[in-house]
């Protein structure tokens, strides 16, 4: 059968609706394969400049000097990745308070808390290692109110807040920690041993804005100390932790400044 060039061309002109179909199949179809940023990372989410942000990098404090490793100690895991995350943050317009001035500085729970509340931080992010087996980073987040020196907290605002901002967190890190450090998961406080026995961590108690806790390793496995005290390992573990942090605080799109 002959066509005429009329013919060939009206045959190339796909109907209108077809070419919707076919954009929106496309467009789908980057979605589901990763193509599309996930909602956490969008750029339409903005964190407003000058945003406080309180980092503790965990003890010495009144439960002790924390754990160690073959190579490291937990108290030199944090202060470098306070110091590190600090840097991004402030790179990205932040504003960060540190918990302590110095590296061995002995700061109580309490205090830790009691300084992001002074500062009105957004978030106040508990830089830990663990000591357990296994191996991957953790966070953690008050589930419930505790008990600690009389004191009852944290309110329900900030449990609620805390939950909202783990969840951001957490997924957020994870996705640029993998496969190098595994993924242990989100918990409540009192899933800790502290945390068991007051209810929530002393940290949370006292907390007056949202708070979480980050194991970043654990610190007695072979493999994760390697990665944190690579130069390599502790840059990634320090812009996981800060992509967990925009993430966490980041204004919805149709969220008003």
């Amino acid at each position: 059968m002959s066509l005429s060039p009329s013919s060939l061309f009206r045959c190339r002109r796909p109907a209108p609706r077809v070419t919707v179909i076919l954009i929106f199949a496309l467009l789908l179809f980057g979605l589901l394969a990763g193509i599309l940023p996930a909602a956490a990372d969008s750029p339409l989410a903005s964190v407003p400049q000058g945003t406080v942000i309180c980092l503790d990098p965990g003890h010495p404090s009144e439960v002790g000097r924390g754990t160690r490793g073959r190579q490291t100690t937990e108290i030199r895991v944090a202060w470098r990745e306070a110091l590190l995350v600090r840097d991004r943050l402030e790179r990205d317009g932040m504003t960060v308070v540190l918990t302590k001035s110095r590296i061995n500085e002995l700061v109580r729970n309490r205090q830790r808390a009691e300084t992001a509340n002074r500062a009105g931080a957004a978030l106040l992010v508990r830089l830990h290692c663990d000591a357990m087996g296994g191996s991957g980073a953790a966070t953690y987040y008050p589930g419930r109110t505790g008990t600690s020196g009389g004191v009852r907290g944290p309110s329900p605002t900030v449990m609620e807040q805390s939950r909202r901002m783990a969840l951001l967190f957490h997924h957020a890190m994870v996705r640029r920690l993998a496969p190098a450090l595994r993924d242990r998961g989100l918990h409540t406080d009192a899933s800790t041993q502290v945390g068991s026995r007051q209810g929530a961590l002393t940290g949370s108690i006292f907390s007056q804005v949202p708070v979480l806790l980050v194991e970043m390793c654990v610190l007695t496995n072979p493999h994760d100390e390697a990665f944190v005290t690579s130069p390599e390992g502790a840059a990634r573990l320090a812009e996981a932790i800060t992509a967990g942090i925009e993430a966490a605080v980041a204004v919805p799109p149709s969220a008003p400044n």
